[in-house]
């Protein structure tokens, strides 16, 4: 909850950017994250400011140009494509998966028949998502996936329930390529990065190498070491795998805050168009809400469309206040970016916005809210696990990483349990460590009884 003040055409002078760089520094020193490079975009022009470096065996300063991988921000320029594929006539969000692809197999073979594209877009397609099978670097990548995607287990009713889905994209980059004829890549370039001049993205290894780029890190023994492999693999560029600069996601943001033309002033899209993808279409986790490939938050009458992105060691985050024609933009190249990235959102938007956050209020419940909680719960999948223990103050929540040996061959520090409290029946934040702010939901049958824990995925109780 926050209090506006009365908006005034927001610029930023040359105080402000050097109380935002030294806030900056100051986290990447907390958090242990050795590059960060950050873009505003106001109606008076653009910001950009760098920091630290690309590594921390080869280090090179980090610049504007830098690339980091912006991981599932992807994720919005895939529902771009894909708006503008409606927009010729080729394809429609509403249209079940097997008009474009015919032998789509599911575990569930009714859901298979059934799921639509606006339902891999937001998220609620229901299977297991966070899936990670490296098919090999050829033009197949993508195809031969569908015969992996063919196992996963349905954790949700197709359409009922929001749960965040990796796995319902390469579905949505295999659309796209039958529809087009060709690769997922060459149609992102075509519908999207050269029409928007956007020079400085790639999915290659191959064509990020050649130029100054980041890698990821992550935590051991409280240090940062270089995270390995760079990459997730060719059958996941269409859940997260374009790497750009900052100035290029500026760029990116203009239109998103535009009528649908790009800044060489070719429209890509309609007005009407646009609007589609921005408005939401389910309730989310927490208090956030899922458009096509956007999530939207509300608050106090200021509308925030937002996406992060998490790939091996390197974290982003992208935003647009569309009604105060602002974007940031944060690229970090270590595994706690999430949380140098949180603290400055909430910084931006109190010195910059003028949105004051409000001491959130927390709920009193019973010991018997409490102990019902109590237990392990598993994501399908990978098999990431939260515990739920409590003690005398309350509950604790512990983060367990899954299995993804096969993108992540370095371990980082196992995470302790974090504080969390009620804000709302059956809604849960973090109230310390790195993640705070972090939202999760219990989510029930109609007769009351627990089903799952939602923390951006749906977690099935093991007790």
């Amino acid at each position: 909850m926050t209090h506006p003040v009365p908006v005034t055409p927001l610029t930023l002078d040359r105080t402000q950017l050097e109380a935002l760089a030294e806030r900056t520094t100051s986290l990447m020193a907390q958090y242990a994250v050795p590059g960060v490079t950050l873009g505003l975009l106001t109606p008076g022009g653009q910001h950009e400011l760098s920091f630290g470096v690309t590594s921390i065996e080869h280090p090179l300063p980090v610049t504007p140009d830098t690339l980091f991988q912006i991981g599932s921000v992807t994720k919005t320029f895939v529902a771009l494509a894909i708006m503008r594929l409606v927009e010729r006539g080729d394809l429609q969000l509403d249209d079940r998966v097997r008009e474009y692809l015919p032998d789509f197999r599911l575990s569930d073979q009714d859901v298979a028949a059934r799921v639509t594209v606006r339902q891999l877009l937001n998220h609620t397609a229901g299977w297991a998502g966070d899936h990670f099978e490296n098919t090999g670097e050829g033009d197949d990548a993508l195809a031969r996936m569908m015969l992996s995607v063919a196992q996963l287990p349905q954790v949700t009713p197709l359409g009922e329930v929001w749960s965040y889905n990796n796995a319902a994209f390469y579905v949505a980059g295999r659309v796209i390529e039958v529809v087009t004829r060709q690769t997922f890549e060459a149609a992102l370039r075509d519908l999207v990065l050269t029409p928007l001049g956007l020079d400085t993205s790639f999915f290659f290894p191959d064509e990020v190498m050649t130029r100054r780029f980041a890698v990821g890190h992550v935590i051991q023994g409280g240090e940062p070491v270089v995270a390995r492999p760079w990459g997730l693999g060719r059958s996941a560029n269409a859940a997260g795998g374009l790497a750009c600069s900052v100035r290029d996601l500026l760029r990116y943001a203009q239109f998103h805050l535009r009528d649908g033309t790009a800044i060489s002033g070719a429209r890509l899209l309609s007005p009407d168009s646009m609007q589609v993808m921005h408005t939401p279409t389910v309730a989310a986790a927490g208090d956030r809400a899922m458009a096509v490939s956007w999530f939207v938050h509300d608050e106090s009458g200021v509308r925030t469309l937002m996406h992060g992105g998490a790939t091996n060691g390197q974290m982003a985050t992208f935003q647009l206040v569309p009604e105060r024609g602002f974007a940031f933009v944060a690229l970090t190249n270590g595994d706690q970016g999430e949380a140098v990235y949180a603290e400055l959102t909430r910084w931006i938007r109190q010195h910059l916005l003028g949105l004051v956050p409000v001491q959130e209020e927390y709920l009193q419940v019973s010991a018997d809210v409490l102990h019902e909680l109590v237990g392990r719960y598993v994501m399908a999948g990978a098999g990431d696990v939260i515990e739920v223990t409590t003690d005398a103050e309350g509950l604790l929540l512990r983060m367990i990483e899954g299995d993804y040996s096969s993108i992540a061959s370095v371990p980082s520090d196992p995470q302790p349990p974090y504080r969390a409290r009620f804000y709302a029946p059956d809604k849960l934040v973090l109230v310390d460590g790195p993640y705070r702010g972090t939202r999760a939901d219990v989510l029930r049958f109609p007769d009351g009884r627990l089903r799952w824990l939602r923390k951006s995925r749906v977690y099935v109780p093991q007790h």
